[in-house]
């Protein structure tokens, strides 16, 4: 890292020290409990405080009321282990060493080296637990104190599809009376589509013509009063074809999305009860956005534009917005320092975001950078993305493969409804604009906020690529990339 990369990059492992704000002093003796909340494939377009007027999300829309919701939010990687390892490590997913998932045959792993957010949070006093789904590895490095429930990713026999249980085996950890505070990990597996099982053991998402149930059954949950939904009155995204199919989807998805809502609510419900809850910071994020083809796993807005509402201790008041650009892997470094420890001794590609926390507007977060390298080991196609207000670029580093599919997107019956009929668009994208891309993409994103039309080749805006791409090859050095090699050869 060198001086003059800080001159004309402050954007990356930067690390800006505050105190003194949200009502929360480095140097206090009272360190707030921290509650973080993440989802599974929950983007915004499924959100009551973000604009839909049609799902109910009661829960969320009430601590966004109380807090604080960011506009301008984002993963780095669409992908779930691989953005799980960024929130917990505050490292881009090429540093970490989360490439992609896993579990199963993909079986990604996190370098020894990491130093991970449960593990420097316990290290300092912190009482750690995580309950839901985990999908990161290996546990020494991710290690918690106290693990509230196991199961593998998506298993339908686990708890991460039951959110209001999930909040009450959390309640010991919450009510134990304690000088230390406390920091949970909650993490549902809503609302990702549903797998089953085929008769030689294989898991599938497929369930074409019907579509896939998101979790949602019969038999119902513990705690949970069913919210379900119309197909006729869901809101098509415009990266969705607006069809008798999707709109079947949608409507499931919503209902799961309304699920895990309730678990929220349970969840919050405990903490003022047992007293903790003016105490907590508790945060809501996704991993990345909805299962969907042209969401998850790209790298388009629609895939890592993404919920964050945060509620802090000692807010001056709530319901307020913030539009600083962040990303996933200003998480740690912001929990780090909100809890008073000192961040000179991490290596993070983040920076604290806390004094945005109370919705001021703050200077210098008007560009991102994100990273993503596979989601299954089938799936290697590395991007590496700029995003300023004004322009994305994508660099596909492998443009001449065919981009690969997730198998809960092309065993989704959105997908294959298209396909089938002979369809040639998937919402405002071409099909074969989604699977063969170029090396560059670049989207003007104020003309084009659906990023449809490629600038790459524009004579106009050669020089907004260069200066795009210059802060990209920045990043990667920064972050250590291992990609960056690609520049100079193949």
């Amino acid at each position: 890292m060198t001086s003059r990369f800080h001159r004309l990059f402050p954007r990356a492992l930067t690390v800006v020290l505050l105190t003194g704000l949200c009502g929360i002093s480095a140097a206090s003796a009272t360190r707030p409990n921290i509650v973080l909340i993440v989802s599974d494939d929950h983007g915004t377009d499924a959100l009551g405080c973000y604009g839909n007027p049609v799902i109910k999300t009661p829960n969320l829309d009430a601590l966004a009321a109380d807090g604080t919701r960011f506009t301008d939010a984002f993963c780095t990687s669409a992908s779930c282990s691989p953005s799980r390892a960024v929130i917990l490590s505050g490292r881009q997913n090429h540093r970490n060493g989360m490439y992609g998932l896993e579990h199963d045959e993909s079986h990604f792993s996190s370098f020894a080296n990491v130093r991970s957010l449960p593990v420097v949070l316990a290290e300092s006093g912190y009482r750690t637990a995580r309950v839901g789904k985990f999908h990161v590895a290996p546990d020494s490095v991710y290690s918690f104190q106290t693990v509230l429930s196991q199961g593998a990713a998506n298993d339908p026999a686990t708890i991460g599809r039951s959110p209001v249980e999930m909040a009450e085996l959390a309640r010991g950890v919450i009510e134990k009376k304690d000088e230390k505070p406390f920091f949970l990990y909650y993490a549902t597996d809503d609302p990702h589509r549903a797998n089953a099982v085929l008769p030689n053991g294989k898991p599938t998402f497929e369930t074409y013509p019907e579509p896939n149930s998101f979790g949602n059954r019969k038999a119902g949950y513990t705690g949970i009063t069913p919210v379900t939904y119309r197909p006729d009155e869901v809101i098509v995204p415009p990266f969705l074809p607006d069809t008798p199919v999707a709109r079947a989807e949608l409507a499931q998805y919503y209902q799961a999305v309304s699920r895990l809502d309730q678990g929220v609510g349970r969840l919050i419900e405990i903490l003022k009860k047992s007293g903790q809850y003016e105490n907590t910071l508790i945060i809501y994020i996704s991993d990345n956005g909805a299962a969907f083809p042209n969401a998850k796993t790209t790298l388009y807005d629609s895939g890592m534009k993404l919920p964050c509402i945060i509620r802090s201790p000692g807010r001056a008041r709530g319901g307020v917005t913030q539009d600083a650009m962040i990303t996933w892997a200003d998480i740690m470094p912001t929990l780090l320092d909100v809890a008073g420890i000192s961040l000179k001794n991490y290596e993070m590609d983040g920076r604290s975001f806390r004094a945005a926390l109370a919705g001021a507007r703050v200077q210098g977060w008007d560009e991102i950078f994100a990273s993503h390298t596979f989601h299954q080991i089938t799936m290697y196609y590395p991007m590496r993305v700029v995003r300023t207000r004004d322009y994305k670029l994508i660099y596909n580093l492998a443009s001449g493969l065919t981009f690969p599919s997730a198998r809960d997107l092309i065993q989704s019956p959105t997908w294959i409804s298209v396909v089938r009929e002979g369809g040639t668009v998937i919402g405002r994208r071409t099909i074969e604009q989604y699977l063969h891309r170029p090396q560059f993409e670049l989207y003007d994103l104020k003309k084009d906020p659906d990023e449809i039309v490629n600038l790459a080749d524009d004579p106009a805006l050669q020089t907004v690529k260069a200066g795009l791409i210059e802060k990209l090859k920045a990043f990667q050095a920064a972050s250590k990339d291992p990609w960056i090699s690609k520049w100079n050869y193949e």
